[in-house]
């Protein structure tokens, strides 16, 4: 007798159905076919011990299980539960209603009890897109996966409740969650905000600007001055994540096992590594590819706190990322792409010793070090990073005046006012922040007066600005602009975003 059930396998963020087929025959032993990986393969010992403690056995005859289709890599743990169901009804233990109509993932412990397994959510999607209206999974999975519309989600703690449900002897009702719903109600405010924040008034409208255009920024300034305090507070500053946004996110942290059971992202990701991290934990890897730090921050930010201590090989890793926004793996057996939409924040002292440019403190750092600091980051990343901000010390009298400053909720929503200008400006495209602006759209997106055109051309040759730094400064100058509500871009407007490009002047850290 042949059994016939379907479940998945994850790549990357993207799934792949696969039908399960268990054939009983005459002879002995147990064989599995289609490219399974090890994790698959030792699935039979947790079937066998599952199956005795539910009084059932595992045949002892010739059992075949063939997962298709038979060229594509199987992968994951969540194969055990639909091969031992397909392995009950084809060794007639157990008879089901429809088992091929369903897609069922799960991974048994020994006695019985399912596991939770990564993807689930991405699995739901798929099976929306597919045509597939039923899901069994295990009930720590159930609320991510439930916010798909379409899908009619079974959640089962032990395998005799998926036999249960399947023979028709007990009715599982469906979880269904509105997304939206989970949106508005987990949304809570950041504890951290920049009302906290005694002066940097300049730098709080530098991050204003990178926030509402989805602009790089870098942050320079001696230690101790407050740029890991100003960048921890960005994403209180940040719009509310969309619902397509906290899929997309929450698909991420389920390939990688890195979501809190019951929930869906809420809140947009804030990612920040520590310097001594590898090129592979940066933008993914391994041999089965795993989404890295770039992917985790997808809709968020990517925070690198002092930026030339890590090493060159990692950060020039990411110039692409920075363009395409996303990332892709290749290994000999798949390739798989992570989307990669993110943020970067950095920051970096000006010099070795830390004070150059300091108001009332000597720098130390001899002749041509200060160069070689700043050469650790490579000109084609800075010129990646659209917003560059000295950060200076703040007086005494500032900080012990303890007059708070504006606060976090009245900047988003400026912030969000101009996010909806460049939403209606660039109507149904891919497209939502002006930082995603193409080099071809920048023309008509961004146009720009003689006067404004001349400012730039002057700026470009007393500070030698490369053709990428044009468009940034221009897309951040459009930025500014919405800021300020105006449809057309001024002079003012472009004046400041040159502001923003000090680590591109030649003459950084030469007088000093």
């Amino acid at each position: 007798m042949i059994t016939k059930t379907h479940t998945a396998t994850t790549y990357g963020i993207d799934v792949n159905i696969v039908s399960i087929e268990v054939s009983i025959g005459q002879g002995i032993g147990l064989s599995v076919t289609g490219l399974a990986d090890n994790i698959i393969k030792e699935s039979q010992y947790r079937i066998e011990s599952a199956l005795k403690h539910i009084r059932c056995a595992m045949p002892r005859q010739r059992v075949i299980i063939n997962l298709a289709p038979a060229d594509l890599k199987k992968i994951g743990s969540g194969y055990d539960l639909p091969i031992a169901l397909c392995i009950l009804q084809a060794s007639s233990q157990r008879c089901f209603f429809n088992l091929d109509k369903y897609i069922i993932l799960g991974e048994l412990s020994l006695d019985g009890f399912l596991r939770p397994i990564k993807g689930s959510l991405a699995t739901a999607l798929t099976a929306q897109k597919q045509g597939f209206t039923d899901i069994i999974l295990p009930a720590s999975n159930v609320s991510e996966a439930a916010v798909v519309d379409g899908v009619n989600v079974i959640p089962v703690e032990h395998i005799n409740d998926a036999i249960e449900f399947l023979s028709g002897v007990r009715n599982i009702s469906p979880v269904k969650i509105d997304g939206t719903c989970v949106l508005n109600d987990r949304r809570e405010e950041n504890d951290l905000d920049f009302a906290d924040i005694q002066g940097h008034e300049d730098v709080k409208r530098a991050l204003e600007i990178s926030a509402a255009g989805g602009h790089n920024l870098i942050m320079v300034g001696p230690p101790g001055v407050g740029k890991t305090m100003l960048a921890k507070r960005i994403p209180s500053i940040l719009p509310p994540m969309t619902l397509n946004e906290a899929l997309e996110t929450t698909c991420i942290y389920s390939v990688a096992g890195k979501l809190k059971l019951g929930s869906i992202m809420t809140t947009r990701p804030f990612r920040s590594p520590h310097h001594t991290i590898t090129y592979a934990g940066l933008i993914g890897g391994g041999s089965i590819p795993q989404p890295g730090e770039i992917s985790l921050a997808h809709n968020g930010v990517l925070f690198l706190d002092e930026l030339p201590e890590f090493m060159r090989s990692v950060l020039e890793v990411l110039r692409q990322p920075l363009e395409e926004r996303s990332v892709t793996i290749s290994r000999a057996q798949m390739t798989v792409s992570f989307p990669a939409n993110f943020m970067l924040i950095a920051s970096m002292n000006p010099c070795p010793c830390g004070y150059y440019n300091h108001p009332t403190k000597q720098c130390v750092c001899p002749n041509g070090a200060i160069q070689k600091y700043l050469n650790k980051i490579s000109g084609p990343l800075l010129d990646r990073i659209d917003l560059h901000i000295q950060v200076s010390p703040v007086s005494y009298d500032i900080i012990s005046s303890g007059v708070r400053g504006e606060r976090s909720v009245d900047i988003q929503r400026r912030v969000i006012k101009a996010r909806e200008r460049q939403i209606s400006r660039f109507g149904n495209s891919s497209i939502y922040t002006n930082a995603m602006i193409s080099t071809s759209m920048i023309r008509d997106m961004c146009p720009i007066s003689s006067s404004g055109r001349e400012l730039i051309k002057i700026a470009m040759e007393k500070l030698g600005l490369s053709a990428r730094a044009y468009s940034r400064i221009v897309k951040v100058a459009r930025t500014i602009a919405d800021l300020d509500d105006k449809d057309n871009i001024s002079d003012e407007h472009i004046s400041e975003a040159i502001h923003y490009r000090s680590l591109d002047r030649n003459n950084w850290g030469v007088n000093y």
